[in-house]
This record gives C-alpha cells, structure tokens and sequence, in this order.
C-alpha cells in the first residue's frame, strides 16, 4: 500500500469515526428504521472509499449528506419500481407468475432499466418502455401520451443514445 493510500485510509477512517453516528441519525430521522440507517451509512462510507480523491474532501458531512439522500432515493425508487411489478404481477393469472430467482432477476433489471433512463423526462421513459415492452408504433405511443410522432422520435433518440452510452462507457 502506498503512502498516499495510506493516508487516504487514515483521512476516511477519521471521517467515520467523528460523522458515522452522526449520519446514521440523521437518516434515521428520515427513514425512521434504524437498520436501514446504518445500511445506508456504511454504503455512504463505501462510496466515499471509491472517490478518486478522497483528501480533496472539505465538507466531509455535506458530502456524506448528500451521498446518503441519493441512496434513500434510489432505495425508494427501487421499492416503488417493486411494489409497482408486484401490483401488476398479481394481476396476472397465477400460471404466468415467474419462479423467484426470475423474478429477482425482473426486478434487478427493471431496477437498471430505471436507472439508466434516469434524467429522461416521464414522457421520454414511457415513450421507450411502451416501445421496447410492449411494441407499440411511434404513432400510437404519440397518442397515448398526446404527442407529435416527431416528439416520440426524439424521445427515442434521447432513450437510445443513453443506452448506447452505458453499453461503451466503463
């Protein structure tokens, strides 16, 4: 380990010895679970552990802040994104229902679906998801969603460039 590592480590290991009690709390206050505050700190501390620099760090606690409120939201959009698949799973006749691993498989992948459409607005994500999912022609997407069919087209477009870049970006 180099000395630079090392002080990085050392650095860190401050930081969580004054702030992890502090920030489980505090998400304990918004989460109101304590388990699941002290999840998100040490996922918090991880994340803070794979910055590229974690010296240049000034603001250590407005940085934790802001690294465990972007994991509740994704941990509340997960949920929905789950409670939404299982409200229309038990929509389904019982004999469609997927085994359990195919179904933690579903929702992982809707889970990255969301993620990586993450930014687009709600009509460009409904746009590719009625498209990919249930093959529906830019025409009737236009419709559904009260549209031009050159709007369906640039939402396409949007969906697809950012696809295509999680495919070439590390």
């Amino acid at each position: 380990m180099s000395v630079n590592q090392n002080l990085q480590f050392g650095l860190i290991g401050q930081i969580f010895k004054s702030d992890y009690g502090w920030l489980c709390a505090r998400v304990n206050r918004a989460m109101g679970c304590p388990h699941g505050a002290q999840d998100i700190a040490s996922e918090t501390f991880l994340r803070v552990l794979a910055l590229p620099d974690p010296a240049s760090i000034r603001e250590p606690r407005a940085l934790l802040t802001t690294i465990a409120r972007r994991l509740m939201y994704e941990g509340w959009r997960r949920q929905d994104l789950e409670r939404a698949y299982l409200e229309t799973l038990a929509q389904a006749p019982l004999a469609t229902h997927p085994s359990p691993e195919e179904r933690l498989l579903l929702l992982e992948t809707l889970a990255e679906v969301d993620r990586l459409l993450d930014g687009l607005s709600a009509k460009a994500k409904a746009a590719f998801l009625y498209h990919q999912l249930d093959g529906l022609t830019y025409m009737q997407i236009g419709e559904l969603l009260q549209v031009s069919v050159s709007r369906v087209q640039q939402y396409m477009a949007d969906a697809f460039k950012r696809c295509y870049l999680a495919m070439v970006q590390p």
